[in-house]
């Protein structure tokens, strides 16, 4: 009995700290498709790009780990921002398939990148001495990284709420969310908004890739293989809203990490058999709104 108690602690804690990790990426994708309309397949680069800005920060520059997490967010977001203007504002008013066939392209292109300038092999993480280790808590021992990667996360999050639901920016994100037509008669810039905001959404997953480096792997085939996971975030959660991938994130954290501990063999089966579940009670998502 006890062994099983310790074992369902450890679960619980690493699939919070995965769980809290698929938000910080995956949210940004659940407003920009809610706000936008934008079918936006290639989330997972920016992610993907964060993990690679923080892996050459450490061993490269030696850059310090704060700065290097800075660096991951305000890179990703610049580099969003003119892909934003330059690409995906050509295709607002187009088709569902033209923008998932651009977005595709864009992660071929991306992982092509990414082999030539660090190869095929996973990258290893470097992390500072203050982070390594155990970290003691009511008598057990957990990973001290993973215990910052709770509440540094925890932060992220909480300012990100506060964000959206007690600033004028934030009201303006959930006006246009609500109805843009009425929005834009009311005066408010919805293309400054929609640059604003998706730099935003892509800031938080190249700080997510950054700090998730050490759990999830930073490879170039990265955003494939983490892209059926961001997308099952936004759909159980709900478009457009910030608490539904939360509580999707968490969920899917939990659960694959119960799954890899106590039914490898089975993989990722039973997400994808709740997620189908789910979908078929509430096609809108959990905390999504009805159409």
């Amino acid at each position: 009995m006890e062994s099983f108690l310790s074992s369902l602690v450890s679960v619980a804690f690493h699939g919070l700290a995965y769980g809290m990790i698929l938000y910080v990426i995956s949210v940004g994708l659940s407003v920009t498709m809610g706000l936008m309309g934008f079918t936006n397949l290639a989330h997972g680069v920016f992610a993907m790009t964060g993990g690679y800005v923080l892996v050459v920060s450490l061993s490269k520059f030696d850059i310090p780990f704060p700065l290097a997490l800075l660096l991951c967010f305000g890179l990703v977001a610049l580099v969003s921002v003119v892909l934003e203007r330059t690409l995906y504002a050509r295709l607002y008013g187009e088709t569902e398939l033209e923008q998932v066939l651009f977005t595709i392209g864009l992660i071929y292109m991306s992982v092509a990148a990414a082999r030539l300038i660090f190869g095929t092999l996973q990258q290893p993480v470097i992390l500072p001495e203050y982070l390594k280790g155990q970290f003691s808590l009511l008598g057990r021992d957990f990973p001290a990284y993973r215990v910052f990667l709770i509440v540094f996360t925890s932060v992220i999050i909480a300012a990100l709420w506060f964000g959206v639901e007690r600033t004028i920016w934030g009201a303006k994100v959930r006006a246009s969310v609500d109805n843009r037509a009425m929005a834009q008669s009311i005066g408010i810039n919805t293309k400054r908004l929609f640059t604003m905001t998706f730099a935003v959404g892509s800031g938080l997953a190249g700080l997510g890739g950054g700090l998730g480096a050490e759990i999830v792997a930073i490879q170039p085939t990265y955003p494939f293989e983490q892209l059926v996971f961001f997308l099952i975030v936004v759909s159980v959660g709900g478009l457009g809203s910030l608490r539904g991938p939360f509580l999707a994130a968490l969920l899917i954290g939990v659960t694959d990490t119960a799954c890899k501990y106590w039914l490898p063999q089975f993989g990722a089966f039973f997400i994808y058999i709740a997620t189908i579940g789910l979908l078929l009670w509430r096609p809108q998502g959990l905390l999504g709104k009805r159409s």
